[in-house]
């Protein structure tokens, strides 16, 4: 396994950077009570590898357990495999070009890369056989026995990628293009969009710096440039994501959908259009199902609401009301509380969401994650913002509802420990620092703690696990490996047992992050400054994730950041709403003042929102035309390429040069027309054809030969641009002078007598 010392020591690992060409290893379980159908298994699988084209090699892995090593057999096979995929791209209008005939030739032109052979050898592995593949799909039916399939590890690349990184302050288009090569656009896109956020923080740190010293919390003008900020750099993203799909090539790549394998048809039927066969399962089942979705919704709402609700006002009796003793001790409460509930609670609704999620039963990968990443959503809304909008929407302009509750905790808590006497109590009162301290815990707190739950701790518990395995296998045979491959066996028995890289969970993380920052960084403006600086090292970490704490992801391809990019733009939006409410409801409360509505009305709320929403509208529109003006990189080079495509094609159809070339065979475009040329030409014409004088050209020449009567000759007079503009300017100068003879002024009539 790597280790942050394997990944910056100066040793040189030789063989153990190298991964032997091995493309994929397939981790085949087998239990001891199923001796004889697992070995039934093994031997299926491998001849399902070899009749695909597979090469196979078979080691021990830990235990009964075998690691089968693949490679695709031949550089001829992998050829035919990337012109077929290109080829299909093309059809499927992903790519602008179609692949040159000659595959090796090809192949020069657009080398393949690390992420495209890796990506075309796990669709032959899982691909069904009537579509080319294996057909394995691990732990399903005949599979059950695959545990896994999954590549290796690049280290060399690992190590270089990290040490090059730490040293960066910024990212550029080069360190993405690599990420690209090696884990696949969709890893890529993360970064990039990670990389592009990070950048545009710089601006909202300042402001939000600005107005922390100068205004305060709930500054107007901060929540109109937050507003302002969330829509530029969403509208700015929608056109890098479009930018970057050209640039590596995968526009409309999600239109090539990949099947689930865990699909269950009802029927088969006939496409009326294309007469091929489909796989249908009814969408009336489906629509029942979905509506399932409201009930869970509710669910949601009721169980982290009311969680959330039960702790903060037990929070609030502690903090500002109770006087009694272990005053210092009892605010952790609430929160221990809080920290223990909501992973349990949480744990079980996305367990209920998978589900769900299953039983809509989708034909292709993309929707089933686009369903699940919906419901997965609304519960990270819930677990993330409820705490903040309870503070902002409930207990700083409305605190005097929560008076039944804070007596509730007090009778509660004499109840508890038997007191006759009343608990040491003080006049409640709203305190608005709350929702500062509140942020404070999610922008810096939260922030460091989860980088060590995503980093630190999957690495000392993979550490710790790794000691324990070494102790109980102490006095057990140890597997023979041959001594050139013990070590590379034993990083890849390591990797087997890493967890799987899932790139929606650092999508979710940031999507998370801009909530917080669109809806309630008002309150703190120094948020986005906290977030700038965690930001940049979330890229680093999460590179780190990658390189030591999961295993290599398959580098699947990707357009655009997927269905996380509806969850930003209801973000922004909702952004606009939150923080214009939070500084009308909350703008008065900084001396402690308001805590009752009495300050409040329904028409200022209702019209602060309104306008809040007007405005993100219009600068929405104003900012997509301008986005719209502005003509991209990705955007010219696509331009060209189908420019340079309509231009081969036309020029393979008509036989010639579409540039430079006159519509008449023979003729020059540099070939001035004399009388000599006319007179050739016209004694050329009689002798073919029959002409009539009316077709003779008559321009300064006497009417010298006649022309065929297809009128062959009147294309033939000017040859070429340079003597039509002649031509032209003669007729011009010509009809000026007859111009100037006729208007030439008449005899007066006294000069008339004098003549």
């Amino acid at each position: 396994m790597s280790t942050l010392k394997g990944l910056y020591g100066k040793r040189d690992d030789g063989g153990v950077e190298s991964n032997y060409g091995v493309d994929y290893v397939v981790h085949h379980k087998i239990p001891a009570a199923e001796r004889e159908a697992a070995e039934a298994a093994f031997i299926q699988l491998i001849t399902a590898l070899t009749k695909v084209g597979l090469a196979t090699e078979v080691r021990h892995g830990d235990g009964s357990d075998l690691l089968v090593f693949v490679k695709i057999a031949s550089p001829d096979y992998l050829a035919k495999h990337v012109y077929r995929a290109r080829l299909q791209d093309w059809l499927q209008g992903v790519r602008s070009n179609s692949p040159n005939k000659d595959i090796s030739q090809a192949l020069e032109d657009e080398p393949v890369t690390e992420a495209e052979r890796s990506r075309l050898v796990y669709l032959i592995l899982t691909k069904p056989t009537d579509d080319g593949g294996a057909g394995i799909t691990p732990g399903n039916g005949s599979w059950k026995y695959v545990e896994s399939i999954f590549p290796l590890h690049n280290h060399a690349f690992n190590k270089a990628w990290i040490q090059k990184w730490s040293r960066k302050y910024l990212l550029d288009q080069s360190d993405l293009d690599e990420i690209r090569n090696k884990f696949g656009e969709d890893v890529a896109f993360y970064f990039a969009f990670t990389q592009s956020y990070f950048r545009f923080l710089i601006f909202p740190s300042a402001v939000g710096l600005t107005a922390w010293l100068f205004f305060g919390q709930f500054s107007k003008v901060y929540a109109l440039l937050s507003c302002l900020w969330s829509v530029v750099f969403f509208e700015y993203w929608k056109k890098k994501e479009l930018d970057l799909a050209i640039s590596w090539g995968v526009r409309g790549v999600s239109n090539i959908q990949r099947p689930r394998p865990e699909f269950e048809w009802e029927y088969e039927k006939e496409d009326a259009v294309t007469g091929e066969k489909v796989k249908v399962y009814d969408p009336m089942k489906r629509l029942k199902t979905q509506l399932l979705q409201v009930p869970f919704a509710l669910a949601c709402v009721t169980v982290l609401g009311g969680l959330v609700v039960t702790c903060n006002s037990l929070e609030v009796f502690i903090n500002e009301v109770y006087t009694g003793p272990g005053k210092q001790f009892l605010p952790f409460l609430p929160t221990a509380i809080l920290c223990t509930m909501t992973p349990l609670f949480s744990g079980v609704l996305m367990k209920a969401a998978e589900t769900l999620t299953t039983w809509e039963n989708y034909e292709n990968v993309d929707a089933y994650n686009a369903a699940l990443v919906q419901k997965q959503f609304v519960l990270n809304f819930m677990t993330s913002y409820m705490a903040l909008l309870f503070t902002t929407f409930v207990y700083i302009p409305f605190g005097h509802i929560l008076v039944p509750f804070l007596n509730f905790w007090q009778a509660t808590a004499e109840t508890l420990t038997f007191s006759e006497k009343p608990l040491p109590t003080k006049t409640f009162e709203i305190n608005p620092a709350r929702i500062s301290s509140q942020m404070f815990y999610f922008t810096v707190t939260a922030q460091i703690v989860n980088f060590a739950t995503e980093v630190v701790v999957p690495y000392v518990k993979r550490q710790a696990a790794d000691k324990a395995k070494e102790f109980q296998q102490k006095d057990k045979p140890k597997v023979q490996d041959h001594p050139e491959e013990a070590e590379f066996l034993q990083r890849v028995r390591h990797e087997c047992e890493l967890e799987t890289y899932d790139v929606s969970g650092d999508y979710r993380e940031m999507v998370i992050q801009y909530g917080y920052l669109a809806l309630f960084s008002v309150a703190w403006p120094l948020a986005s400054t906290c977030f700038l600086i965690n930001n940049w090292f979330e890229l680093r970490s999460d590179a780190v994730k990658i390189a030591i704490s999961s295993r290599r992801p398959i580098p699947w391809r990707a357009d655009s950041i997927g269905p996380w990019m509806t969850a930003l733009g209801f973000l922004s939006w909702l952004g606009s709403v939150t923080s214009s409410a939070i500084v009308f409801l909350c703008s008065g409360s900084q001396d402690g003042a308001r805590g009752t509505t009495s300050h409040i009305t329904l028409a200022g709320a209702l019209g602060s929102i309104m306008f809040a929403e007007h405005f993100y509208f219009v600068v929405q529109l104003v900012v997509r035309h301008v986005m719209s003006k502005l003509e991209s990189p990705g955007v010219q080079q696509e331009r060209k390429e189908r420019y340079m495509m309509k231009k081969r094609m036309l020029e393979e159809t008509l036989g010639q040069t579409v540039e430079g070339k006159d519509a008449v065979p023979g003729l020059q475009g540099g070939e001035e027309t004399t009388r000599e040329a006319l007179e050739e030409e016209a004694r050329k014409q009689s002798i073919h054809g029959h002409g009539s004088p009316e077709e003779a050209y008559v321009l300064h020449l006497p009417v010298f030969a006649t022309a065929n009567t297809n009128g062959s000759s009147f294309w033939q007079r000017q040859r070429g641009m340079n003597e039509t503009i002649t031509m032209g300017r003669r007729m011009i100068e010509q009809s000026v002078e007859e111009k100037s003879k006729s208007q030439k002024p008449a005899p007066s009539p006294q000069a008339q007598k004098e003549l």
